[in-house]
């Protein structure tokens, strides 16, 4: 096989992508994306040992979170990026070397593992480790990769919420230290399967940390989010799309467009800036367009103008593509052939200013659909309503309560999320967050005395937003165990970070998730059984069959 990934639900025949990647994905990067994490690993062994001697670490931790978060599921397709950033990287762990020998400290390489010593200074030694250092060349026991692979992915999606968080200012030295302890544990052959549990559930206690911590940067910068009703039609200016997560992107683009003439646009997981009180100020910010990240090939075609990936939830265009050349990247996304806008000064902002003189010589968007949709109610918002909301359900106006958040995807199976939304019940709640929602979220659902039945609190981290929500119900029902609350978890899947929020629920102790519309390919049967038999987590079925056993009406 030319390759070998496993790491999104779109794995190729439900076991792993070999010759290409579903996420279009060529072998040359997969492998070189291999290597990235061979190096983070062994880069971690010595964080972890500069950490013990009391030797500071910050620009090394970026570098992890970076590193890693380009390795997620649709964030980069650029090789040459890669290759640059491993050779950064080289170079720091030289410095760091050099500090720590400064301070004393000796170093024994041969008690180190083989990614820590190992240095690239040979022309093809790249594409030679890339065939040493996949998935399944680094052990041949299934349980223990699956573990080790668990833990990767859980890693990858703290990463990508810590560097948003750092973007704004924020940073938690305890979950840096989890991460790079996390990731050098995977290199340690001597860690049985119960240890390696162990790390699995308290990667989902740091997902739990970081998540507070990205919500705390996100609300404190830009306020709480509000109750808005997002337009999702045009104007007649010309347009930028910026899609992605980042909201210190988001913030940047919006200055910078000021009285220029060119309006601002979300996409996709970009769609909660419309709920933050701080971006609401610009009259030039229209609202959201489009749906879904997979449906870009056909919207981007109709948009006109360029579009901003800010993070991951790309699709490479088509070779026919009109739009490919008004594709921009920053951050740790990247596509070749695309401009990649470097990052920012300290103190200052990117320079959004080619992407901005571009849009002056476009058409503005066409039209695709017209009329408002509803959001903005995370954990503050939702609060605020609790009286209303515990009222509905002691009077039996709400009998349920749904979570549906994670990811969308371009499966035909995910269908079952749309027709499982319109069976519910009218006396039943959806609570959703990440773009699982673009599902249902536009369908008329209605409400339940002026509660929307579709409350969406946000971007995937905002998942967040939903334990506490559920844990303030927990606490006026005035109840012993989250799983007594009349709340059910129907959540799909798609990358990492959706990943790290299962494992978040789970150390929350949630219990009995349906997780759709396929398990991970990357837990072997033993470890799904674990999964089950501890936490209760289940595949999904058919609409009617969920539907029985979520209203207990087996």
């Amino acid at each position: 096989m030319s390759m070998f990934c496993f790491q999104c639900q779109e794995a190729a025949k439900g076991t792993g992508c070999t010759v290409k990647g579903v996420c279009g994905k060529e072998p040359e990067v997969a492998g070189i994306q291999d290597v990235m994490m061979y190096f983070l690993k062994g880069m971690s062994v010595y964080t972890n040992l500069a950490r013990e001697k009391g030797i500071e670490t910050p620009a090394e931790d970026r570098f992890i979170q970076e590193g890693l978060f380009m390795t997620i599921t649709n964030a980069n397709f650029d090789k040459e990026r890669f290759i640059d950033k491993i050779r950064e990287g080289f170079a720091m762990r030289i410095a760091l070397e050099n500090r720590m020998e400064d301070a004393g400290i000796r170093l024994n390489k041969e008690e180190m593992p083989e990614a820590a010593r190992w240095s690239a200074y040979t022309p093809g030694e790249y594409e030679r480790r890339a065939q040493q250092v996949g998935v399944l060349q680094m052990t041949k026991n299934e349980d223990i990769r699956s573990l080790r692979e668990l833990i990767t992915y859980g890693i990858k999606g703290i990463a990508a919420y810590a560097e948003h968080a750092g973007n704004l200012g924020y940073t938690n030295e305890e979950v840096n230290a989890f991460m790079q302890k996390g990731l050098a544990a995977t290199l340690d052959d001597k860690l049985s399967a119960d240890e390696l549990t162990g790390l699995v559930l308290e990667c989902g206690k740091f997902g739990v940390e970081v998540m507070a911590l990205l919500d705390k940067a996100n609300t404190s910068t830009y306020g709480n989010p509000e109750i808005t009703r997002v337009n999702i039609g045009v104007r007649n200016n010309p347009g930028i799309l910026i899609s992605g997560h980042d909201l210190r992107d988001m913030e940047d683009l919006l200055e910078q467009t000021k009285g220029t003439g060119v309006d601002v646009y979300t996409h996709s997981e970009m769609l909660p800036a419309n709920y933050y009180p701080a971006f609401k100020k610009y009259d030039h910010f229209v609202g959201n367009y489009g749906n879904a990240w997979w449906k870009q090939r056909e919207e981007f075609e109709k948009f006109n103008g360029p579009i901003l990936f800010t993070t991951n939830c790309i699709v490479p265009p088509l070779k026919s593509a009109t739009y490919a050349d008004r594709i921009y990247t920053t951050g740790s996304s990247g596509l070749a052939g695309s401009k990649h806008i470097p990052e920012r000064e300290e103190g200052g902002r990117k320079d959004f200013s080619e992407v901005i003189e571009h849009a002056k010589c476009c058409e503005p968007p066409v039209e695709i659909e017209k009329g408002e949709i509803i959001g903005g109610f995370a954990h503050n918002q939702v609060i605020q309503l609790a009286d209303k909301v515990v009222d509905a359900v002691k009077s039996g106006a709400i009998r349920k309560f749904f979570v549906m958040a994670g990811c969308d995807g371009r499966m035909k199976s995910r269908d079952y999320y749309t027709a499982f939304a319109e069976a519910l019940p009218k006396d039943t709640v959806i609570l959703t967050a990440g773009c699982a929602k673009y599902r249902y979220n536009k369908l008329p659902l209605g409400d339940i005395g002026g509660i929307p039945r579709v409350l969406d609190a946000g971007q995937c981290n905002d998942s967040y937003s939903l334990a506490v929500i559920a844990m303030k119900l927990k606490e006026v029902f005035e109840l012993n165990d989250i799983n007594e609350l009349p709340i059910a978890y129907n959540i799909a899947w798609y990358e990492q970070k959706a990943v790290i929020v299962l494992l978040a629920l789970l150390y929350l102790g949630v219990k009995n998730i349906h997780l759709g519309p396929t398990l991970p390919a990357f837990l072997s049967a033993n470890v799904a059984n674990v999964l089950v038999e501890k936490f209760g987590i289940t595949g999904i079925q058919t609409v009617d069959e969920d539907m029985k056993v979520f209203l207990g009406e087996n």
